[in-house]
């Protein structure tokens, strides 16, 4: 028996609660943040639902959302 990456829709007459979605992510320009893949960076800027330019000292790069591997530290 395999189990599927895909997530079960919940049904409106089950009796269990439906899960929680997690909170979308918002960034500032000047916060640090770390990212999976590039390491520490600095947001340089954002584009509101879109993606947020970071600066990781020898690159910059444009994350889009979702934004999976990038956290605020």
């Amino acid at each position: 028996m395999t189990k599927s990456a895909v997530a079960r829709r919940h049904l409106p007459t089950s009796p269990f609660k439906a899960p929680a979605a997690p909170p979308d992510k918002h960034f500032a320009v000047g916060e640090r943040v770390t990212h999976d893949t590039y390491g520490l960076g600095r947001v340089t800027a954002v584009e509101e639902g879109i993606a947020v330019l970071v600066d990781f000292g020898s690159r910059q790069e444009r994350i889009p959302t979702p934004y999976t591997k990038l956290s605020v530290l």
